[in-house]
């Protein structure tokens, strides 16, 4: 688990990535919760998890509770030499798990429209893509909406 200590390295995560992209980004813009005093990802309202490397922060996912029955996936973010290896999958499936005991019975999560091994991993994971946004930020983003049931049954 991590939690508002490990923000700097998350950001830095993020911030890898979105270069890797070639996206424009201002961390007052894109890491608003991480940069926020209230960080959202604590219990009972939410969870983060990183994966290090030799102290490097070199993936996450966070889970923020939106209500009784609902989570909302974030952070989910691997450096590119991870990806591909199952780290995506078991931070998911570990973000998922803690929903679930929750008591939350559907995750959706929001995924930048170039992020296409992120959509084919959360494909095969069951979620279902269900619509779209646009974004305001430097590079007017669209990102797609999954989801899933989080119920035994259901998955």
């Amino acid at each position: 688990m991590a939690d508002r200590t490990d923000a700097a390295g998350v950001m830095a995560l993020i911030g890898r990535v979105f270069d890797e992209y070639g996206f424009d980004w201002s961390a007052e813009e894109e890491f608003w919760d991480l940069l926020d005093d209230h960080f959202p990802y604590e219990s009972p309202r939410g969870q983060m998890w990183v994966v290090r490397d030799a102290g490097r922060i070199v993936g996450s996912v966070a889970v923020e509770r939106l209500d009784q029955e609902t989570a909302e996936f974030h952070r989910l973010y691997l450096d590119a030499a991870l990806r591909g290896q199952g780290h995506g999958r078991a931070l998911l499936q570990t973000a998922e798990r803690w929903a679930l005991a929750q008591g939350c019975r559907r995750a959706v999560l929001w995924t930048d429209i170039s992020f296409h091994d992120a959509h084919r991993l959360y494909e095969r994971l069951g979620y279902v893509r269900t619509g779209h946004r646009q974004l305001t930020d430097l590079n007017q983003s669209v990102e797609y909406r999954y989801e899933r049931s989080l119920e035994p049954d259901e998955a």
